[in-house]
């Protein structure tokens, strides 16, 4: 199997991919040409990573049976000084909510994703450190993170 996207420029700065018959926009912003049409595109690897391993966990709490009422997930990606301007480490946060039952199979799920399923996650681990944190009811319960990495919008 394997998978293919096309991408059209579409004047300026501005490209629309289509991916599995959904049209992406990409975009730069107006101080380097661009429209701001949408998003650059070194961000949707981010977007990529919390997609799958979202779906993990959802996937493995249901088959699990275990209800939880929110899950959010927030990426950040350290970048590099120097062109070319490339992630240098990456940090999940992971935000659960819900009955204290279902934390220790939360974190499981989280754990599983991580070590086991998520594609994105383990090509991406091997060009750069990923790290994780998962919170339970506001509470940390789990951390691997190894030095501070900025929030998306302090990028």
């Amino acid at each position: 199997m394997v998978h293919e996207i096309e991408t059209q420029w579409m004047g300026k700065m501005q490209f629309n991919a289509l991916v599995n018959g959904h049209t992406i926009i990409m975009d730069a912003p107006e101080r380097i040409g661009g429209e701001d049409n949408g998003p650059i595109p070194k961000p949707f690897l981010l977007t990529a990573l919390s997609g799958c391993t979202g779906m993990d966990v959802i996937s493995i709490l249901r088959k699990a049976q275990a209800t939880i009422d929110n899950f959010e997930i927030k990426v950040s990606g350290e970048i590099s000084r120097q062109q070319p301007i490339v992630y240098t480490a990456i940090h999940i946060v992971y935000e659960f909510k819900g009955p204290a039952q279902n934390e220790d199979l939360a974190l499981r799920a989280v754990t599983d994703s991580q070590e086991k399923y998520c594609g994105v996650s383990s090509m991406l681990k091997k060009i750069l450190p990923v790290t994780w944190e998962v919170f339970y009811n506001g509470n940390r319960i789990f951390s691997n993170k190894l030095v501070a990495v900025p929030k998306l919008n302090e990028l």
